[in-house]
């Protein structure tokens, strides 16, 4: 129990350091951690409902991490309102969505929509223009009526359907609307809290397929997302200095340099 306590600790303090970098409030780390110690420490029979206690888990760790992260943006003045606003309402109303449905699939299901999810997003970063770079334009363009509506809706279902916050959708969405990486990512965090929130009460009210244990509340698990925050807000509070100081190509290759990595992580695990 000491060195799973102490591997989320250690693991809580990079959540932090992706949720100012990349806007991602640690989900892309926090699933496949929480869900690699589960597994390893589960008892009898809870083992088949280890993924869904890690999304569950990732996205209440994700509540605390991207609003103080969020906080910390505004402070400093890189939070836009006309691409905050109105689309976190939509993500809002996709994410109660996504996170009913995910408790209707199988863990076996989600692992493997989680694994694909990760291809796609690295695969259209990469070969798809306007991520790695930003286009030439005077200013950074507004975002269209349709994609708050319909986009918004999107990104909720998928982000909080798999535990991962809006970051994956919201960053290249934004980036491709000319924004640099330093202001994308600093607002992929207030997009992520409304994602974040309808998932955790939607898994914490959830009945669970075996007994929930101790210190768990429907499927999430409070034990695992208090050892990761341990970690994660004092690195928030530390990290949020580097933002703007990253270069804007090198912001944008790391962002999908971590993708890959967890991608590789995932599959040696055997999601």
């Amino acid at each position: 129990m000491l060195t799973s306590f102490l591997t989320l600790l250690s693991l809580g303090c990079l959540t932090g350091i992706t949720t100012v970098l990349f806007g991602f409030g640690g989900g892309f780390i926090t699933v496949p951690v929480v869900y690699g110690v589960l597994t390893v420490t589960a008892r009898p029979g809870a083992d088949a409902d280890a993924m869904h206690v890690a999304v569950a888990t990732s996205a209440a760790v994700m509540v605390v991490n991207a609003s103080a992260a969020a906080l910390a943006q505004w402070r400093q003045g890189r939070l836009r309102r006309e691409y905050v606003w109105p689309l976190a309402a939509f993500i809002a109303a996709g994410a109660v969505a996504g996170s009913f449905a995910t408790t209707l699939i199988g863990g076996t299901a989600l692992s493997l929509l989680f694994a694909a999810y990760l291809l796609v997003t690295i695969a259209d970063s990469l070969f798809r223009k306007g991520f790695l770079s930003v286009t030439q334009r005077t200013r950074p363009q507004p975002l269209e009526r349709r994609t708050v509506t319909f986009g918004g809706i999107g990104i909720g279902l998928v982000a909080a359907g798999l535990g991962v916050g809006g970051s994956v959708m919201t960053v290249p969405l934004l980036r491709r609307r000319g924004l640099p990486m330093a202001e994308a990512t600093a607002m992929a965090n207030p997009l992520s809290v409304p994602v974040a929130v309808a998932a955790t009460l939607v898994y914490a009210l959830a009945p669970t397929a075996a007994a929930a244990g101790p210190g768990q509340l429907g499927y999430v698990d409070l034990t695992a997302g208090a050892a990761l925050l341990l970690g994660s807000l004092p690195t928030i509070a530390v990290a949020r200095r580097l933002t703007g100081r990253v270069p804007d190509r090198v912001h944008s290759i790391a962002y999908v340099a971590l993708l890959v990595v967890v991608l590789i992580v995932m599959l040696a695990m055997g999601l």
